[in-house]
């Protein structure tokens, strides 16, 4: 058996998948690397997993934002090591969890718009080309994060209009001050700002809403996409910002000269596709 982890720093999707093609989904708290020690994904992989898959795992292949250096991947596999003593652990960054999951064992473009925002070229089984992220300060154009930033940033300087202004005055009961200390006191800023992409989905028909979208859908192709080979490679994404508002992504994409090919809201089901062979030819 083979266990497979899609990871964030709120949950984790985990695959058990079995020599017969078999195979359970469990979610877990978030493991991201950077933020939590090795004992307590120690914690969470033995109140959480071993009750239910058992310890007679082969490989575990870890896909996370926090998966940054060398020193993080070996704290990752001597804390599944101490759970599952049998197993080789291979850890790796969520965008090449994207690129295998959209594109498999073929080459291609693979993007993440979600909370962040990522993309790389990818030939098959590594990445090879990546435009650096840059966070929702210095990058992550079209996020869930930055498309949060953009709405509270008119939100506080007035720029919406009425009508907006007076639903998200009325939906979220915050002032300048609770915005300000959220953004730049309390941790995780890009996750507060990304929350108000319901808002922006529930509102996504109001005229400064779609041009917020369509102009940031604009900015992610122009200053990520463009930098790869892609006309001759279709543009795959990953993430819920992709798949909740794909028509107007899609419709930006064809005006930027784009082709559009997989958009899938998480990875894990791409990924169980993936290392269907590992697992069947006994990896």
């Amino acid at each position: 058996m083979i266990l497979i982890a899609d990871s964030g720093s709120t949950k984790v999707d985990w695959c058990a998948l079995k020599e017969d093609g078999t195979y359970s989904i469990i979610k877990t708290a978030g493991i991201n690397p950077v933020f939590i020690t090795k004992d307590k994904i120690i914690n969470i992989l033995k109140e959480k997993l071993l009750s239910v898959i058992g310890t007679e795992v082969s490989t575990v292949y870890f896909y996370g934002a926090g998966v940054v250096s060398n020193g993080v991947c070996g704290d990752l596999a001597e804390a599944f090591g101490e759970v599952f003593p049998n197993a080789r652990c291979e850890s790796a960054s969520d965008i090449l969890a994207a690129a295998r999951a959209v594109c498999g064992h073929n080459k291609g473009i693979a993007c993440i718009m979600g909370t962040g925002s990522n993309s790389c070229f990818y030939d098959g089984l590594q990445i090879t080309q990546h435009v650096n992220a840059g966070g929702f300060i210095l990058g992550d154009e079209a996020s869930g994060g930055v498309l949060g930033r953009k709405l509270v940033s008119d939100y506080i300087k007035g720029v919406l209009p009425k009508d907006l202004q007076a639903a998200f005055t009325e939906e979220y009961h915050l002032d300048y001050a609770q915005i300000v200390d959220k953004v730049y006191k309390q941790p995780v800023p890009s996750r507060f700002l990304a929350s108000f992409s319901h808002f922006i989905e529930a509102h996504m028909d109001n005229p400064h809403i779609d041009h917020l979208l369509r102009s940031s859908f604009k900015e992610f192709f122009t200053r990520n996409v463009y930098q790869y080979d892609y006309k001759n490679y279709k543009v795959n994404f990953v993430g819920s910002i992709a798949f909740v508002f794909r028509k107007i992504l899609e419709q930006v994409a064809e005006e930027c000269g784009v082709e559009i090919g997989i958009i899938m809201r998480s990875p894990i089901e791409g990924l169980i596709h993936y290392h269907q062979i590992d697992v069947k030819g006994g990896r």
